[in-house]
């Protein structure tokens, strides 16, 4: 039988900014629950008193506050900002695999620069130190570039190995930026990396939300 605790969630399942108002206790529970009512009594068929909805959501914003406990970073989580970065985009094309194992040739990776290749359907993106755009797009010119963008920065979190097993820790990162205000330019991963490509005028914002998550979850680490 569906409850009102079951449609209370199901309606704010994907309501992120909610949630997270929620788990910070800065949403009235009445007057969420006000604004719910009328969703809650038609997927009910029936009347509902606000007093039901307003337990609902309780033991939703505990439900949350505890998953969000369990993805917890602790001193193994190392954040690091590169900034000047570049990304330019490219059409697919016969020729291009061939013009792309150049560019590897262009980068000083003992220097600790960066080249990362994406490759999509329809496009190749080409993120990179701004101090080899000219020669990348020069190396480029038969093919058919479709963006240049510029300003970028690489917001990147190194978590600890099991990471990768745990759900939600993606959702999490994003979460926290998101409710900053700040926009994902893309977003890439690996086992142990998670790294956020930022517009420049956010990275210090960016910086901080992810000092705060890294702070806030290492309250919840297990004693041993």
């Amino acid at each position: 039988m569906v409850s009102v605790s079951h449609v209370v969630k199901k309606l704010l399942d994907n309501k992120v900014f909610i949630q997270e108002g929620l788990s910070r206790g800065i949403i009235s529970y009445g007057a969420l629950a006000r604004q719910l009512k009328s969703e809650v009594e038609q997927e009910l068929g029936k009347e509902v008193k606000t007093h039901a909805i307003v337990m609902a959501l309780k033991r939703y914003a505990e439900e949350v506050k505890r998953v969000n406990g369990e993805l917890y970073f602790d001193e193994r989580t190392d954040i690091t900002l590169k900034t000047h970065i570049c990304e330019i985009s490219v059409s697919r094309s016969s020729t291009l695999p061939e013009t792309i194992k150049k560019l590897y040739e262009i980068v000083d990776f003992e220097a600790g620069d960066f080249l990362d290749i994406t490759e999509g359907k329809h496009e190749v993106s080409i993120l990179t130190n701004e101090r080899y755009a000219d020669k990348m797009i020069k190396l480029l010119k038969n093919e058919k570039i479709t963006n240049v963008e510029n300003n970028l920065v690489l917001l990147t979190l190194t978590c600890p190995k099991e990471f990768q097993h745990k759900p939600g820790i993606i959702f999490n990162v994003t979460r926290s930026i998101a409710w900053e205000n700040i926009n994902i330019y893309k977003i890439a991963s690996t086992n142990r990396e998670i790294t956020l490509i930022l517009d420049k005028k956010d990275a210090i914002k960016g910086y901080k939300a992810m000092e705060k998550l890294i702070s806030n979850n290492g309250k919840n680490k297990p004693k041993v």
